[in-house]
């Protein structure tokens, strides 16, 4: 998944720890990271990417799983969740491909678009099928959620109950600390000029994930192109929504809204968290300051700190 993985549990006094549980995490990670991983040429996903045909294609449960669930939150975030919008990344330079030397033309973003979109992509009792064979996927907006849930089950599994799960920043809590406190969790200040803490939280029995474009972004003839593009319109998002953490019981779902959430933008995703019933904190910058938005269920499942 091209990061790093944190786990932390506690055990009782009663119990003993684990024999061989970093060896069963890093089994199943590979494992997913062999699925899913666009990086690995050799990856049941990449294989899917380089099969240009229209006829099914067999994949694991694993992978359509991952890729219902993602077509679940395009449905529900009206299109702003696409896992085939990686040609257009790639087309505005934020995917291996270097930065374009010009802006692309709208002619460019339309022959693209031509292969984008998730009603392009389905799945099937056994695979996944695409109805352009140029159509490419990739799960990096989902599937470190996947993974973090994945981990989760694991512990469970082996009778522990007290844990904190990460991949990638991606999040998810469970218990108690070994101090028998809670989990706290810091949310950063959305400023690309330092670390630092906007928020501390409480998240209970939930996984936690925030989407930003702060840090990943470009600018030409004084133009600001973020990294988030919106799948909508072919370009990169221009509102002033800098971040987007989402609370849930799944770090998967978590990890896809967060980031539907932040293409939306501030009045879009306050409607689609007070309609979803969503727990979700919103931050714009707004006139010269950062504003705040905390949904109902929000403030009903997190307990804030400072």
């Amino acid at each position: 998944m091209g990061t790093t993985y944190n786990v932390k549990y506690v055990v009782s006094d009663q119990q003993q720890a684990v024999e061989g549980l970093q060896s069963k995490i890093d089994t199943r990670l590979q494992r997913i990271n062999a699925l899913m991983s666009t990086y690995d040429p050799e990856s049941e996903l990449s294989r899917f990417n380089q099969n240009r045909f229209t006829k099914p294609f067999v994949v694991s449960a694993e992978t359509r799983t991952v890729v219902t669930e993602a077509l679940r939150l395009s449905q529900v975030s009206k299109g702003a969740l696409d896992v085939t919008v990686g040609p257009l990344v790639n087309l505005w330079g934020f995917g291996p491909n270097k930065r374009p030397e010009q802006v692309p033309s709208d002619e460019q973003i339309a022959q693209v678009r031509d292969y984008v979109g998730a009603q392009k992509l389905r799945v099937t009792d056994e695979g996944l099928q695409k109805t352009h064979p140029q159509v490419y996927v990739d799960l990096s907006t989902i599937a470190k959620g996947y993974g973090v849930d994945e981990i989760a089950q694991i512990l469970e599994k082996h009778d522990i109950h007290d844990y904190l799960v990460e991949i990638g920043g991606e999040m998810r809590v469970k218990g108690q600390r070994g101090d028998g406190s809670g989990w706290l969790i810091a949310i950063e200040k959305p400023v690309s000029s330092e670390r630092a803490v906007q928020k501390i939280l409480s998240v209970g029995t939930n996984a936690i994930a925030t989407s930003g474009d702060y840090r990943n972004y470009y600018e030409q003839d004084g133009v600001r192109y973020s990294h988030l593009i919106d799948p909508r319109t072919g370009k990169p998002i221009t509102h002033n929504l800098v971040a987007v953490t989402v609370v849930d019981p799944s770090s998967m779902t978590a990890d896809g809204l967060a980031t539907a959430l932040n293409v939306m933008g501030w009045d879009a995703a306050k409607a689609l968290a007070e309609e979803q019933n969503l727990a979700v904190l919103l931050i714009r910058h707004h006139n010269g300051e950062f504003e705040e938005y905390l949904s109902a269920a929000f403030e009903e499942t997190v307990e804030i700190k400072n």
